[in-house]
């Protein structure tokens, strides 16, 4: 199918894709890897009279590690993360929920920020933002801001994104290196896109219980977002088969599924169950 009529623009600065989206008004798109934008273009779901391309902005490419955490560049590709070998210790829940999005042609075009302005509840960078507490920096002609994923995912495909702001970064809190954690999806094929998945990390105190526990979901959502009744099933608690098994009725409990084409919202509400209780174990052994 072709693509409806636009113009186009590769502006060199941040300070003039936010000009350009101001001067129209909401009828213009950003564009980076266009993995997510030029199909809904093909359908018809978008029409923007034009589309700003970002591949002049190479500072938004930056992958950066330190005491602070991972920030990485809204044009960081899915490639570039697996590439990065440091952050296989600096974000290891990162790395592997990266592994299971799409196919190598996508990971090789797909951005960070594309991923999360697109805010599609089955993908796995806007549930990793949300479970690790991330933070966007966004910018608008009005100067920057920085919000909480938590604010930031409103709803299916639906974000605090202004009509004339972009993603400049997403900033990772620091990991410290004897978390355990796990992230585990299930999709009818390898690169579909999950019909149910989880993104858990928790400490350990003294006593071997889990404390900061976090639990975030993948497509039995209608946003990404934590669980925090299965999040205080585990809390405080040693990590068992029991408790694995309570967790996971909490989660389904929580999940807000709902029915369509792929998958009933009763299954969706099954998968989160049983993949959270498959995801604590691993993590026990990590």
């Amino acid at each position: 199918m072709k693509l409806p009529a636009f113009e186009y623009a590769a502006p060199s600065t941040p300070a003039e894709v936010v000009q350009l989206l101001a001067a129209r008004g909401g009828d213009a798109r950003v564009i980076a890897g266009g993995q997510s934008l030029l199909p809904t273009m093909a359908f018809r779901l978008a029409q923007p009279s034009l589309l700003i391309d970002l591949r002049n902005l190479d500072a938004l490419k930056a992958i950066t590690i330190d005491e602070s955490g991972v920030v990485l560049g809204a044009r960081t590709r899915w490639c570039d993360i697996e590439d990065e070998a440091a952050l296989g210790a600096a974000h290891p829940l990162l790395v592997e929920a990266i592994s299971h999005v799409a196919h190598y042609q996508v990971r090789n075009r797909g951005t960070v920020g594309g991923s999360l302005a697109h805010a599609d509840p089955a993908a796995e960078m806007p549930c990793i933002a949300a479970t690790c507490e991330a933070q966007l920096r966004l910018l608008s002609p009005r100067g920057e801001r920085l919000v909480r994923a938590d604010e930031f995912f409103c709803g299916p495909l639906t974000t605090a994104l202004a009509d004339d702001e972009i993603i400049l970064d997403v900033r990772l809190p620091p990991w410290p290196s004897g978390r355990r954690w796990s992230f585990m999806e299930f999709a009818r094929r390898a690169g579909d896109f999950a019909l149910a998945g989880v993104a858990l990390f928790y400490d350990l105190d003294a006593q071997q219980r889990a404390r900061n526990v976090h639990i975030g979901v993948v497509g039995a959502c209608y946003y990404s977002k934590r669980l925090p009744l299965a999040e205080g099933t585990v809390e405080g608690r040693v990590v068992t088969p029991e408790l694995g098994m309570a967790a996971g009725a909490a989660a389904a409990e929580e999940a807000d599924a709902a029915d369509d084409i792929h998958a009933s919202a009763s299954y969706r509400k099954a998968l989160v169950a049983e993949l959270l209780e498959q995801a604590l174990s691993r993590a026990a052994t990590r």
